[in-house]
């Protein structure tokens, strides 16, 4: 999920391939026993309450994000608390006008791990159950810690999953960096074999080492990028800390906007992120 100044993303960017996957399994698996946790959020916290303040911060705002999305990001528990051991993040249609004055006809929440928690390497993982419908757009991803400095695409940017709405059976992985970003992104798409990804939970992850990036569906693995993918004399910069994002976003260049067929209120239920370090 782009940061402010990304460029439009196309659906065929021109690194792309394509898998196809078996039916999910609804349930996390261990990983591999390389991997040692380093951080965690189950969300088990208080039914009805915000997510951990220690743990997750709020981007907010309506100003579209570089994407021209449509909708306002809020705070408020009605786009964001834990439910059940999820959390939730729901996008409503609802007329609303933040602090700032600006007015959208969509509210939703985008969270961040930002000042928080960073890592370089590891493994991200994620268990979630995705929302749908045209005009969705629901992500999973980590971006540079040093994109005050250093600015968007040049801190680098991992989609571990990103969906359109409009494509219930299918997500992306992405890398977007200094001349490989929006339709020039390094990416890839995973297809399940039958059913849709908002029938049922599903493990998002990638396992990020000093030169290679894989991205898995369920436990299989679907893309692995490397330096050696980049276009000519671009630079690699997934060389330092990332930090987490969750959030999903109504309308914008990449999903398009909502339509008569698109259903209020939307949800993405999350049932844990963890973070892991090699032993």
């Amino acid at each position: 999920m782009s940061h402010s100044g990304r460029l439009a993303v196309t659906l065929l960017c021109v690194l792309s391939t394509i898998s196809c996957g078996a039916a999910a399994s609804s349930s996390g698996s261990a990983p591999p026993p390389a991997w040692t946790l380093q951080w965690s959020d189950e969300f088990d916290g208080t039914e009805g309450s915000s997510p951990d303040s220690t743990k997750w911060a709020f981007d907010t705002g309506g100003n579209g994000w570089g994407n021209k999305e449509l909708e306002y990001y809020t705070a408020r528990p009605q786009n964001a608390q834990l439910q059940n051991g999820n959390l939730v993040i729901t996008a409503i249609r609802e007329a609303y006008t933040g602090p700032d004055g600006v007015t959208r006809n969509y509210t939703s929440a985008r969270l961040k791990t930002a000042g928080l928690f960073s890592q370089a390497y590891g493994r991200f993982e994620a268990r979630i159950k995705i929302p749908w419908g045209q005009g969705v757009w629901p992500a999973f991803w980590i971006l540079g810690n040093n994109i005050p400095t250093s600015g968007w695409p040049a801190c680098g940017e991992i989609d571990i999953m990103e969906n359109l709405g409009s494509e219930r059976s299918t997500v992306h992985g992405s890398m977007h960096g200094p001349g490989y970003s929006g339709g020039s992104a390094l990416t890839a798409s995973y297809v399940l074999a039958s059913g849709n990804f908002s029938d049922d939970f599903h493990v998002f992850a990638v396992e990020w080492e000093t030169n290679a990036v894989r991205f898995y569906v369920d436990g299989t693995l679907y893309e692995t990028r490397t330096p050696s993918d980049l276009p000519s004399g671009a630079s690699w910069v997934f060389d330092h800390p990332f930090f987490i994002l969750l959030n999903v976003a109504v309308g914008g260049n990449w999903p398009g906007s909502p339509d008569q067929s698109t259903v209020f209120p939307q949800t993405m239920l999350v049932d844990y992120v963890r973070v892991y370090g090699r032993k």
